[in-house]
């Protein structure tokens, strides 16, 4: 498995930690690389990861307000939390990292939703994403 890939499984389960805690990211972040301390994880992965990780936090009112506006008739608390923590960190790589290519954001979503969630919510998460790319580029 690719490291950025890995590194997003990570992201989505410290996400899904965070919506379901409501506790602090930095917290978080710093207990799942204590709980997984046996596994050797470069600095560069564990980089990529607490930049995905804070970046989304950061951005969760505005990331909320565009999966909402492109989620026609699904409200955001009625979505499984990890169908919606997948288009979280997608739609963060989408606005807010210029250097992740669209297609390469989307399709990692869509993957981790078909590993973690179902073929079904690969389908969903990549009608929304694909939707908030083509809002972003008019």
């Amino acid at each position: 498995m690719r490291k950025r890939t890995k590194a997003r499984e990570y992201v989505l389960q410290m996400l899904y930690q965070v919506d379901i805690t409501h506790g602090s990211w930095q917290e978080i972040l710093k207990n799942f690389w204590l709980s997984n301390e046996q596994e050797e994880i470069s600095p560069e992965l564990k980089d990529f990861s607490a930049q995905l990780l804070e970046g989304a936090v950061e951005h969760l009112k505005e990331i909320d307000e565009k999966i909402s506006k492109y989620a026609a008739n699904w409200q955001l608390e009625r979505m499984a939390f990890v169908d919606r923590n997948i288009m979280r960190l997608g739609c963060f790589e989408l606005l807010f990292r210029p250097d992740i290519p669209p297609k390469v954001a989307i399709n990692e979503a869509v993957e981790l939703a078909k590993k973690y969630s179902g073929i079904e919510a690969g389908k969903f998460v990549n009608a929304i994403l694909d939707q908030i790319k083509i809002g972003k580029e008019k």
